[in-house]
This record gives C-alpha cells, sequence and structure tokens, in this order.
C-alpha cells in the first residue's frame, strides 16, 4: 500500500483495488518507471470468446408499481424511510414500523388489507423471522419478503433462511426493490 501522497490526503488503496480487480479477471499489470519522467501502468485482460455485440442488453424494461397495501418493518430510519418512498411512489400503500414488535401491531390492525410484509431478519423487540411466524398464525396465506445486509450464508447459519423464502439483500436500489415486491406479489 506503497503512497506518494501526503498524511492526510488518501490512503494510497487505488493501485492496490485496481490490482485485485484485474487479477479477478485473470489479468494482468506491467509498471514501468523513471525517476522525473513518472510511471506508465499497462493492464491487460485476456481475449474474451465472444464480441460484446452477443452479451446483448443489461438493461430491462420498466419496473412496474402495484395498488397493493405492504406493511415495511425496518429499524434502519434511513432504509425504511428510502424503502417507504419508493413503494409509494410505485403505488404501493404503505404500513411502516420500527420494529418487529410495532410491525405485528400494525399487522392485527390491518390484517384484512396487507398483501405483503416486508421484513428485516434483524430488529430490535423481535426479528423478521418471528414476526414472520406471528403473521402466519393470524392468517397463513400472507405473503412475506425478508430483507438483510446479511449474506445469503449467514442467514442460512444465523437465522435459518428455510428454501422458497425470499431475501433483498440490503444495501439494494430501487429496481432491486420494485422488482423483487413485484415477484413475491405475483407468486403463486
Amino acid at each position: 500500500f506503497f503512497t506518494t501522497k501526503e498524511v492526510g490526503k488518501g490512503t494510497g488503496l487505488g493501485l492496490a483495488t485496481i490490482y485485485g480487480i484485474v487479477k479477478q479477471n485473470n489479468g494482468m499489470i506491467h509498471a514501468y518507471s523513471e525517476i522525473d519522467k513518472g510511471t506508465t501502468f499497462k493492464v491487460y485482460f485476456p481475449l474474451v470468446e465472444r464480441p460484446a455485440s452477443q452479451v446483448g442488453d443489461k438493461i430491462s424494461g420498466t419496473i412496474p408499481g402495484g395498488t397493493e397495501t405492504i406493511l415495511l418493518a425496518e429499524d434502519d430510519i434511513g432504509v425504511r424511510s428510502l424503502a417507504q418512498r419508493l413503494l409509494t411512489e410505485a403505488g404501493y400503500s404503505v404500513l411502516a414500523a420500527q420494529n418487529g414488535k410495532e410491525a405485528l401491531e400494525l399487522f392485527r390492525n390491518h390484517q384484512d388489507a396487507i398483501e405483503l410484509a416486508v421484513l428485516d431478519v434483524v430488529m430490535p423487540e423481535m426479528g423478521g423471522r418471528e414476526v414472520q411466524e406471528a403473521i402466519h398464525a393470524l392468517q397463513p396465506g400472507v405473503k412475506v419478503m425478508f430483507a438483510s445486509g446479511y449474506s445469503q450464508n449467514a442467514i442460512h447459519t444465523d437465522f435459518v433462511l428455510d428454501k422458497g423464502k425470499v431475501l433483498l439483500s440490503k444495501p439494494f436500489a430501487r429496481e432491486d426493490l420494485l422488482r423483487k415486491v413485484r415477484e413475491v406479489l405475483d407468486a403463486e
């Protein structure tokens, strides 16, 4: 992590990051340096077997919204506010809770209207899994989607996320949230 930057002007991690990216893609870097002239870096990547035109578009069509009522339980106020705004802008009605206990109370008061519960896996008072079990005891057909900043593997290990459960990884992009919500609502 050599750097020529002054103290407090950065960490000098730029080249280390580039090196990591190049190595992950089976490439190599050649560096040539001369005093008082500078340094030249040549980055080499392996050839691909197909031209880029065959890869296709990565941009997919518009993301459909909806009019369903969604229970959103998220203890982080920033994430909760963002998710609530994105869902509301897409046409959904959103009931937001700051913890599992509040989410269950909201569900009890509006269970006939709620079609999907988006639950953070780890929350104060009650975790997402506990909220899901309580919701399904009251109304078994309600669809549930989990959100977590933990990886899928960590949730399997520590929180026992069953097969068939849907997990949205945080941080999430607008498109990821709206697509996953629509996917779960439309699933049989």
